[in-house]
């Protein structure tokens, strides 16, 4: 599945804010959301490829994509 299929529930907009904001934020935000839920998150913290995804799967949730090939990275993470 491409992310271009993938319709996220909620987005979280992190462009300009530092690390580690993105990922702290990413998780508390995951933590509202209703099992199975998909939430996008839009960073442009470089640091963020590194903490994004391997915070979300240690809290058991599913990294569905992560795309960096534009000015900012896009992450879909699935509850």
């Amino acid at each position: 599945m491409n992310s271009e299929e993938i319709i996220p529930d909620y987005r979280l907009d992190m462009q300009g804010e530092p690390c580690p904001y993105p990922a702290v934020n990413a998780l508390e935000t995951m933590k509202e959301l209703k099992e199975g839920e998909i939430l996008e998150i839009i960073s442009d913290c470089p640091q963020s490829i590194n903490n994004i995804p391997a915070d979300a799967r240690n809290h058991g949730y599913k990294v569905l994509n992560v795309d960096s090939s534009g000015p900012t990275i896009r992450y879909i993470i699935q509850k």
